[in-house]
């Protein structure tokens, strides 16, 4: 029996997620209820995405754009990352977020610190004030860039990535490394440019907004480093090889995409961070 997803359904999907419940929360309400797991995915998806719109239209901010997304509709134990196959350990609608387990191999991740070591610096963040870069205090990392497509190494892992998220390579920035010794941190904050600072439309010309970030991991402190995001109490461990990808479709907080490199405790946490971009970056 085919199952119909009626006015009255959205309804009590939004008044869910208003309540501060969690999407697998509400997913296992309605699979419990006797909804078939897909027909709930979507009815999920689709009406939190337009109840979005409505409160972005309604507040006068622009359409969602179209953002990176991989393939887990059908809630897949794996996806195919064209030279490696990556799990797909959990998901939120709201925000939208991924998390894929052995991304990276432990090669890989040896072999990105080992090559990003030499260049580290103090990290900057966007001045979106003027469009360049500067020290934040809030972002406390040593970090370097690499350019798109720099390495046999580079080029493949954002190819395995590009594929696992379906999005095009050259719509990415170049991955940044980040190194975190005890105490040192990234506070919470956004990956978009706030459009209602001077310098958003300096840095847009380059690729549009930024649409989507992966995470991945390199290294494992002892305690803390987890990418934590505060809006709905969810924290990312740190776990080597994995990755964290999340999506925002409008530069806005509705997209609950607040996020932050927890405090490490103990030990030391590398991590790879990839930005994805509306358009090809140059």
């Amino acid at each position: 029996m085919s199952q119909t997803i009626t006015p009255e359904l959205r309804q009590w999907i939004v008044d869910q997620a208003r309540a501060g419940h969690s999407a697998d929360a509400v997913l296992q309400s309605m699979k419990s209820s006797g909804w078939n797991e897909d027909v709930a995915i979507e009815a999920m998806e689709s009406t939190l995405r337009g109840h979005l719109d409505q409160q972005a239209q309604a507040q006068g901010l622009p359409p969602a754009v179209p953002v990176p997304e991989p393939d887990v509709a059908d809630s897949p134990l794996y996806l195919d990352g064209g030279d490696r196959q990556v799990a797909v350990l959990g998901s939120l609608a709201l925000p939208r977020v991924v998390i894929l387990g052995g991304l990276l191999s432990d090669q890989e991740c040896d072999a990105l610190i080992a090559a990003a070591r030499p260049r580290l610096s103090r990290s900057l963040t966007v001045a979106t004030q003027t469009g360049g870069s500067e020290v934040n205090p809030d972002r406390t990392s040593q970090g370097m860039f690499f350019q798109r497509g720099e390495s046999e190494l580079v080029a493949r892992i954002e190819a395995r990535i590009a594929r696992l998220i379906r999005w095009p390579v050259e719509n990415g920035e170049g991955i940044q490394v980040l190194h975190y010794l005890p105490g040192t941190e990234y506070k919470p904050h956004y990956d978009y440019f706030d459009p209602k600072e001077p310098g958003t439309s300096t840095i847009v010309k380059r690729g549009g907004q930024r649409v989507g970030t992966v995470v991945m991991y390199l290294s494992e402190p002892e305690k803390g480093g987890g990418t934590s995001f505060p809006d709905v109490f969810f924290e990312v461990a740190p776990k080597r090889g994995n990755a964290v990808f999340f999506s925002y479709e409008r530069p806005h907080p509705s997209t609950k995409t607040l996020h932050g490199g927890s405090p490490v405790i103990e030990g030391e946490k590398w991590i790879a961070t990839k930005w994805l971009r509306e358009r090809e970056f140059r």
